[in-house]
């Protein structure tokens, strides 16, 4: 085979990219994927096809342009979104043509219908950019380290809380203060919620729990909760006592079924994850035999095309030796989802208490009456009037035992406020 050639669906910040780097590395990327790789078409909007002919680049507006032309084996789809990108992936596939996705929202919420469509028209459908940006880690999962029984995997998949939470605890800033330099340095949108609400890390974790454990998590099996209520207060306190606050991505393979939830976290600063800060991305992975493995990179932006580059080749290398359907859907347990109730965890909560004898004695009854055990009860230097403020940390605990204590903490009469409770790693 000559060339494989290839249409590519959106020319955007990582469409740019891609195009760039099958440019760039040409002589390279033909070597190792034993034939050349050509852009047969490119799917834009009308107003940027002038500017892709101007470069000597194909375009067009007319998604069947690449639908029906049987020379391209591989649709690249950069457009992101659910419509119409499903759409145009499962009208590519019904055509015999294998498909190379980065679309997280796609592949988190419809994947089962996807891999059923790459199986029965037997073609290959990847997706190494949908988590982690540049970052392998798809690939590592379903081939390198298949031989382990994987039982944790926690990311910190988002680079815009990353780098706010990064800023807060370097600076001392508070939430709308990084938020407004996230959206200037451009790591935040101006409608910031997917990420700050967790939302984008919660598909990010479904695709790679649904991986890690052989089956099929969907985005709305997963728990999630974000940073917005986060204060400085938190992160000094969490420092004070040798944590470092991120938001996390965490799948676990339990007796309850597969937990799985983004939250913020206090996360030991000695752990291989407190260490990654800025818009850097990793994930963390505990497994039999391997025992711990880490994968660090950027997980945003150009980079990105280095994964979407690396699935063109895999594909077309495969072509140019016959092989295809090689890469199909790795879901074949039906594991029950761990309730967010029986999920166990060590917890920090922040209380703003009367300041008079016999409160500690109180409220350490009051949390042992709920089976909740404390490891350390430390007050900070945070004083208002008659009022001071406590830092809790418990022993490990199902959650639905931490959502008692609150509601009886509530209607104790020498706590003022429960400020905030987050999860220990």
């Amino acid at each position: 085979m000559d060339s494989v050639k290839i249409g590519l669906l959106g020319a955007g910040t990582i469409g740019g990219s891609v195009i760039e780097v099958l440019q760039n590395n040409r002589d390279i990327i033909s070597q190792r994927a034993n034939t050349a790789i050509e852009i047969k078409n490119i799917l834009v909007l009308p107003r940027e096809i002038e500017g892709l002919h101007k470069r000597g680049l194909p375009a067009t507006n007319n998604y069947d342009e690449i639908l029906n032309d049987p020379e391209i084996k591989i649709v690249v789809e950069l457009m992101g979104g659910v419509n119409p990108a499903k759409d145009f992936i499962l009208k590519a596939m019904a055509h015999g043509k294998h498909v190379v996705t980065a679309n997280k929202d796609v592949v988190a919420q419809f994947g089962h219908d996807l891999f059923e469509a790459a199986a029965q028209h037997q073609i290959d459908f990847l997706f190494e950019a949908a988590v982690g940006g540049a970052i392998p880690i798809i690939m590592p999962l379903k081939r390198s380290l298949t031989a382990n029984r994987i039982t944790e995997i926690l990311g910190i998949v988002n680079g815009t809380t990353n780098y706010m939470l990064t800023k807060m605890s370097d600076s001392g800033a508070d939430y709308d203060t990084v938020l407004k330099e996230a959206q200037a340095h451009g790591y935040a949108e101006a409608n910031p919620a997917a990420d700050v609400e967790g939302k984008d890390a919660a598909r990010k974790i479904a695709i790679l729990a649904s991986i890690a454990f052989n089956s099929r998590v969907k985005f709305e099996d997963v728990s999630v909760e974000g940073i917005t209520h986060l204060t400085p207060e938190d992160i000094i306190y969490a420092a004070e006592l040798g944590y470092v606050v991120k938001l996390l991505a965490v799948g676990r393979d339990t007796e309850q079924g597969v937990d799985v939830r983004v939250n913020p976290v206090l996360l030991p600063k000695e752990h291989p994850l407190a260490a990654v800060g800025g818009v850097m991305n990793a994930v963390f992975v505990r497994g039999w035999p391997i025992e711990e493995a880490m994968f660090f990179g950027p997980g945003a932006g150009k980079p990105t095309a280095s994964a979407v580059v690396s699935d063109i080749i895999e594909i077309a290398r495969g072509l140019s030796r016959g092989a295809a359907g090689r890469f199909g859907c790795t879901c074949y347990h039906h594991r029950a989802i761990c309730p967010v109730a029986e999920s166990v965890s060590s917890y920090y909560i922040r209380l703003l208490v009367e300041d008079k004898p016999g409160v500690l004695g109180k409220i350490a009854t009051t949390f042992g009456n709920v089976d909740v055990s404390l490891k350390s009860v430390v007050q900070t230097k945070t004083k208002l009037e008659d009022h001071v403020e406590l830092v809790v940390i418990t022993h490990a605990v199902k959650h639905k035992n931490i959502l008692e204590a609150q509601a009886a903490l509530d209607i104790l009469s020498v706590v003022d406020k429960i400020i905030n409770v987050l999860r220990v790693e």
